[in-house]
């Protein structure tokens, strides 16, 4: 009795075809992305044509300087922190949200600095918010709007 002995070949997996789909769309997502570079651009602020809305008598005032530090009513804040700014919000304001305010900020403030700012007064609970913006070269003086 003969045995006959088969031989199994090694099983291969080819790999190739799979590399170069992987180089390929490496190669796709490398020209189709756009590479920017940030930059920062200098934005004059927009002018305002509205008329001057009167003041009421009880309001807060907020005013953000050139460096991104805070005022409010006069009384300046010791740092630029969103806490330190709820906070005298929160003294300001003896707990009525129902105050407006009047958001001042220079026109070579940092958008982050106005941004904070909005967004402490919203999370602070105030709905009644005014922009304070300057009137165009015709027309002098200073004005809100809503």
């Amino acid at each position: 009795m003969k045995f006959r002995r088969t031989v199994r070949e090694e099983l291969v997996i080819n790999i190739t075809p799979l590399i170069d789909v992987v180089f390929l769309l490496l190669i796709f997502f490398m020209v189709t992305t756009t590479f920017s570079n940030e930059t920062r651009l200098l934005v004059n602020l927009p002018e305002a044509n509205a008329e001057a809305v009167e003041g009421e008598q009880e309001q807060i005032e907020i005013i953000v300087s050139v460096d991104g530090s805070y005022t409010i009513n006069g009384k300046g804040l010791v740092d630029a922190q969103a806490s330190t700014l709820a906070r005298a919000l929160e003294i300001e304001s003896n707990g009525n949200v129902n105050l407006p305010i009047i958001l001042v900020a220079d026109a070579l403030a940092t958008h982050q600095s106005v941004v904070t700012a909005m967004d402490v007064i919203g999370q602070s609970g105030f709905t009644r918010l005014n922009i304070a913006t300057q009137r165009s070269a015709e027309n002098s003086g200073a004005e809100a709007v809503n």
